[in-house]
């Protein structure tokens, strides 16, 4: 498989995690002490660096630190919206789409020769 395609894989896995670490508390654990959402948000995020750290080292191999960047970027706005709607049932907002659109254009301008 190619590093590319692996880091991509690696970094949507680590996001998933990630976003669940980060937000996953405000819906699950909003009646709880914030130190109880916090010792529970690090111990998701122990998942995402198992996936983060290697992904990053196989992309560096071929992807310069900012192509690292604006990739992760691009996941985490991928795996969040669909998270935001279904999950924590937020409203699907024309805001996102904007959003991509300016993060497609950072990918232009980070992978372009």
């Amino acid at each position: 498989m190619p590093a590319v395609l692996k880091t991509i894989l690696l970094l949507t896995v680590s996001n998933v995690f990630m976003t669940f670490a980060w937000y996953a508390h405000l819906k699950n654990l909003n009646n709880k002490p914030w130190m109880i959402a916090a010792l529970a948000s690090w111990g998701i995020a122990l998942f995402e660096y198992m996936f983060q750290v290697p992904a990053n080292r196989i992309g560096f191999t071929v992807m310069s630190v900012a192509q690292l960047k604006i990739l992760q970027e691009v996941i985490t706005l991928s795996v969040f919206v669909p998270f935001a709607v279904f999950y924590m049932q937020q409203p699907l907002k024309l805001d996102f789409l904007w959003a991509g659109l300016c993060l497609m254009g950072a990918v232009y301008f980070m992978f372009r020769a």
